[in-house]
């Protein structure tokens, strides 16, 4: 038993970020957006202002890219699994590119500010080496992941090593 035990993850965790609105709240936002764009605009229209009208949709148009580009950058995800072999992270970048780290568990040492401010970093340190991870959660997400991997590390270390180990 203590050897399945040792092998299934100790902690699992897949951290990603909050999309700004679903698919249908983004349509339903840029309707609106621009309906107010065109009562505003209409009006300059009728005045002969109509360049105020390229205006108005070249707004549209930037909060268009700029809620693409932010639902784009949602798609990154980081996985982090503690199991027999280590401490694993893996982050997968929007477009697919995928880099992993791993860390000795009885080494790696979790840093966070407790309580946690708006720069506070989840950051894994071992033998000089450092990566922060999760730095799209909030404060307080940031604050719930860096106990529970603690409290997960200090499980794992806690466990008798495997036959063989030396």
């Amino acid at each position: 038993m203590a050897g399945a035990e040792r092998d299934a993850p100790s902690f699992q965790a897949v951290l990603y970020p909050n999309p700004p609105l679903s698919r249908t709240g983004f349509w339903l936002f840029m309707s609106v957006l621009a309906a107010a764009s065109l009562c505003a605009a209409v009006p300059f229209a009728l005045m002969g202002a109509w360049p105020v009208g390229a205006f108005f949709g070249l707004d549209l148009a930037l909060v268009y890219i700029a809620f693409r580009v932010a639902r784009r950058a949602a798609a990154r995800r980081e996985l982090v699994r503690l199991d027999a072999e280590g401490l694993h992270v893996c982050r997968i970048e929007p477009d697919g590119r995928t880099r992993c780290w791993r860390f000795e568990p009885y080494w790696v040492r979790i840093e966070m500010d407790d309580p946690p401010g708006p720069g506070s970093l989840v950051t894994l340190a071992s033998h000089g080496r450092r990566l922060r991870i999760g730095s799209f959660l909030t404060p307080e997400e940031r604050l719930d992941l860096a106990r529970a991997l603690r409290q997960a590390l200090r499980r794992h270390r806690e466990l008798p090593a495997p036959c063989g180990a030396a």
